[in-house]
């Protein structure tokens, strides 16, 4: 079937790539193959667009052959020159798309009796060639076996190939936006299906969304994520600033962010990419133990906004890590060893430059554990003294059952250095809980809900049901525990239900009544019969 004309809209996209995915084992196994998948997607806008841009090319210097002999070599010289060449990336012909989809064992191309074979070595030649894909397309091995077996077999690989050579990914056949959208569905998507294990690469749209707006990134301001997964927060915080900023994208917030997994890492590199985003800057390292950006001795870098959703209640970091940290990041000392959640918190405190802003999910428990004990508690203690140096800005408790990996609500930790005069030795508490709307799998953050919580946030008041403003006094009174439910009375249960599952209900019912119908009369039928007896 011939692709539709013109660029591709965001739900042919989405279509179209969750097909993709699904065509090696279908809709129940397709995020297990999410590693294999998502880089050949980004593989297919590379070779696009490269041969887009040498038709561009071609028309300036008068012919194709010279215009790729003049794009090469502008590379290679630019590589050693160390500035930006004419295309940015270059894809050869021998290791692009056209060959990877015409491969065939018969040929056994350059040496490779394989598809898998071939393919992973076309990736690592192009990942060769362009320095700033290292780490994005040469990470999987698509020859890769298990027990001996190929975890993708040529012909499910094959397959794929063709699925996603369907329709084009160059320059006019999708926006960056909206391809990166298409590309955020997908990870939601291989999210739905992972379980326990999508929370260490996604954080719901909805709930990025929300850290954005509660931040308000002013232009040209720095972003940064010290777990960022595959760089959604971020991503989110640009998007927000480009909604309310339309004339003035060009002076966008710059992204930096720091991943541990080495897989998740280039799909970040490649969200950001897809998005357009070329100046983001994502490495990759253990964030507690070697963070990447700044100097040790010298201190961490500091930045404007830092959004953030490092792993819940991360156990077992040594008390040495903490005490002979060479960044100044912990004065208030260490965590306990069953949760780092304060231990982060700390970092980013100081990851912030004066008058900067911070938005950090975490377990609900991790602002109300040790109040109230009458004992020592380490978190109680990092949280008290946060609260005393005014640190702490508002928590906001969030909806059950929103996190791919676990049902409990989460909160947001919002963090602010030198607060407005009128906010300090206060912390504004917000009681979310109630909504959201229910989805399948999982329930999900409103609309509504985000702009309450942001109009609530501004106008630093008490708000019934809501939100509640507390003096540093009361905050003391409670014992530093800042658990919005525990100031924040929601009443009656106003949660908002997809029309989709009202209609199933509402027709199971109906079915249900019809069968029971059904049955009373085969009884009124039986003693009719028996008896002769009127009922």
């Amino acid at each position: 079937m011939a692709p539709p004309p013109g660029p591709l809209t965001v739900p042919q996209l989405e279509t179209w790539l969750w097909a993709a995915a699904c065509a090696i084992r279908g809709a129940t196994d397709a995020p297990k193959y999410k590693d294999f998948i998502l880089p050949l997607v980004f593989f297919k806008r590379l070779d696009d667009v490269y041969h887009d841009e040498l038709r561009q090319k071609a028309d300036e210097f008068g012919g194709a052959e010279l215009a790729r002999e003049v794009v090469q070599a502008d590379h290679a010289a630019a590589l050693k020159e160390g500035r930006p060449p004419i295309v940015r990336f270059v894809v050869p012909e021998t290791y692009g798309w056209h060959a990877v989809r015409n491969f065939t064992p018969d040929t056994e191309q350059e040496g490779h009796r394989t598809l898998g074979e071939f393919l992973t070595t076309c990736l690592r030649e192009v990942s060769r060639l362009n320095p700033d894909l290292h780490g994005v397309l040469d990470v999987k091995d698509f020859a890769e076996t298990q027990a001996g077996q190929r975890t993708l077999d040529d012909e499910r690989l094959a397959t794929l190939v063709e699925v996603i050579s369907r329709h084009r990914l160059g320059l006019q056949d999708t926006a960056p936006d909206v391809l990166g959208q298409a590309y955020e569905y997908l990870l939601r998507k291989f999210a739905e299906g992972q379980g326990q294990s999508a929370g260490e690469f996604y954080t719901p749209a909805e709930v990025g969304l929300l850290l954005a707006e509660l931040l308000e990134v002013p232009a040209r301001a720095t972003v940064y994520d010290p777990t960022c997964g595959s760089g959604g927060l971020l991503i989110k915080a640009r998007l927000s600033f480009e909604r309310r900023n339309a004339a003035r994208r060009a002076e966008g917030p710059q992204l930096f962010g720091q991943e541990l997994n080495p897989v998740t890492y280039a799909i970040a590199r490649m969200n950001m990419l897809l998005h357009d985003f070329t100046g983001a800057r994502i490495v990759t390292g253990d964030t507690m133990r070697r963070p990447g950006f700044g100097a040790a001795g010298a201190g961490l870098m500091q930045f404007d906004r830092v959004v953030a959703n490092p792993m819940w209640n991360q156990k077992n970091f040594p008390d040495s890590l903490f005490e002979t940290d060479s960044w100044g990041r912990f004065p208030h000392g260490a965590p306990p060893s069953a949760s780092a959640d304060w231990a982060w918190v700390q970092h980013i405190v100081a990851s912030l430059k004066p008058g900067g802003r911070a938005a950090v999910v975490l377990d609900t428990g991790a602002v109300s554990r040790g109040s109230g004990s009458g004992g020592s508690s380490r978190e109680r203690d990092v949280r008290k003294a946060l609260v005393d140096e005014d640190l702490v800005e508002a928590v906001v408790l969030l909806p059950e059952n929103l996190f791919y990996n676990t049902t409990a609500p989460g909160i947001v930790l919002l963090l602010r250095k030198d607060k407005p005069q009128e906010r300090r030795e206060q912390v504004l508490l917000l009681n979310a809980s109630q909504h959201f709307v229910k989805r399948k799998p999982k329930n999900e953050l409103t609309l509504d809900g985000r702009q309450a919580l942001a109009a609530a946030l501004t106008a630093y008041e008490d708000v019934p049901k809501l939100a509640r403003r507390l003096t540093l006094a009361e905050v003391q009174a409670a014992d530093y525990n800042l658990s919005p439910s525990q100031f924040v009375e929601t009443g009656d249960r106003a949660t908002h239900r997809s029309l989709v599952l009202i209609r199933q209900e509402l027709q199971a019912a109906a079915d249900a009544r019809e069968a029971a119908d059904a049955r009373l009369q085969e009884l009124l039928a039986g003693l009719n019969l028996e008896g002769g007896e009127t009922v």
